[in-house]
């Protein structure tokens, strides 16, 4: 029986994506776990595995293709001898009902859409070619086996480990109940395209369509500022001791090909800061708080037309060479969009740093829906009095933290920030 390739969700939060490059062309076999194409999401580029195994008969959605709903049919995959005219293939511009983001599939487990077979009870059990061979063979009764696949779609590794005899449900079959699905953000909002267009319709102007990524910012920062109550702590932090050992440190690690960054103990400070102060280690999860124990720290990083944040997971127990080596790993598969949704999705806190462009100080917006984020500003060389009340110049660097008041409470930001302080003044203790 032929099947439609649909277009996968390769993370949570897809809806649409482009059809970036076909690696397989109409007549090729292929095999399970065979990658058919390249997809873009808002924010990665990403292989599609095959999970059934036959043949492409026709490919209906042509590469390049932009704006392609999640589940729409994309190919068509015939099993061993057939052809397309023995089966009405589904017309291109058809698309199956987009799915939502609770209901997505695996970004290792995309799936050609299950062929439906009919029972004796006359409901409808969705199974891959593969899988219904398999079950044919040992004599199971599909009905009875729970589905792994999206949408509770039998798969091969369902059937491969049942045995002759199955167990009997004592009423009939349930289908898979679907985790309820996150709200969808509200895009951004303000004056309507037209109305700009005739403000400026006498101006001469290059128009910049929207692409993925930049949506997806405008919504999630719309979203942010429009239900995060957001508050401010401010702190300035004296490097002159961290920029010493750094040097001292870097010294030590020029035959290992390591070089230590400011912004290295910064996440390491932080990393640290969440573990003496557990309950700023939290997210909002709409009725209730989720306090994290690891220290998963995310990293704003800048790309072309928008920004990634990958986090580094348990930063707190990773020394500051290892931290460096991930960072540089994270922020440059993010430039490239090569990173994968796991790595750029979860954390309870962000950093963003403008210091190296030279910016003194800045507010961010946190990140739903970690409970705060750090914008770090220049170290910059400053008068400042001294222990004994004597002037002199030290090299000072502005931190505003931004807080959710849902999760942290002003004298709990300040307890953290105050935490993040002591170990950037002294470095040393980073190293215990």
């Amino acid at each position: 029986m032929a099947t439609e390739i649909l277009m996968p969700a390769l993370s949570p939060t897809m809806e649409e994506g482009t059809l970036a490059k076909w690696l397989v062309k109409e007549g090729d076999e292929v095999k399970s776990g065979q990658i058919l194409a390249e997809i873009e999401t808002d924010k990665a580029t990403m292989e599609f595995e095959a999970v059934d195994e036959g043949k492409i008969g026709k490919i209906l959605i042509a590469e390049g293709t932009s704006g392609v709903k999640v589940n729409t049919a994309i190919a068509v995959l015939l099993e061993d001898g057939e052809s397309l005219s023995d089966v009405k293939a589904a017309a291109p511009a058809a698309a199956a009902p987009e799915a939502k983001p609770a209901e997505a599939a695996p970004a290792s487990a995309p799936a050609a859409a299950a062929p439906v077979a009919a029972v004796a009870d006359g409901k409808r059990v969705f199974a891959s070619p593969l899988a219904r061979r398999i079950a044919k063979d040992k004599g199971l009764d599909l009905s009875q086996i729970a589905g792994s696949g999206p949408h509770g779609r039998i798969v091969r590794a369902d059937v491969e480990g049942a045995t002759a005899a199955p167990k009997v449900a004592a009423s009939a079959p349930q289908a898979p109940v679907a985790a309820a699905a996150p709200a969808k953000p509200a895009m951004a909002t303000g004056m309507s395209a037209e109305t700009v267009m005739k403000i400026y319709a006498d101006r001469d102007f290059v128009e910049v369509p929207l692409d993925g990524m930049r949506r997806t910012i405008a919504a999630r920062l719309t979203e942010a500022k429009q239900t995060i109550p957001h508050f401010y702590l401010r702190r300035s932090v004296r490097l002159d001791a961290l920029m010493a050992f750094r040097e001292q440190l870097n010294k030590s690690l020029e035959g290992r090909g390591v070089k230590l960054s400011v912004n290295d103990f910064i996440i390491k400070a932080c990393a640290l800061a969440l573990q003496q102060v557990p309950d700023c280690n939290a997210v909002w999860a709409g009725d209730r708080i989720l306090k994290l124990k690891p220290s998963d720290v995310a990293v704003a990083v800048a790309i072309d037309g928008g920004l990634f944040t990958p986090v580094l997971r348990d930063a707190d127990k990773k020394s500051l060479s290892a931290l460096s080596a991930e960072m540089k790993d994270l922020a440059g598969r993010a430039k490239t969009k090569k990173l994968a949704p796991h790595e750029y999705q979860g954390g309870s806190f962000a950093i963003s740093n403008l210091g190296m462009m030279g910016v003194e100080n800045f507010d961010a917006v946190i990140n739903p829906p970690h409970g705060s984020i750090l914008a770090v500003g220049a170290g910059i060389k400053q008068p400042v009095v001294q222990a004994d009340g004597s002037l002199g110049v030290a090299n000072v660097m502005s931190m505003t933290l931004s807080v959710d008041h849902r999760v942290i409470d002003g004298a709990l930001g300040a307890a953290f920030l105050k935490a993040v302080v002591e170990a950037l003044e002294n470095p040393i203790g980073m190293l215990a």
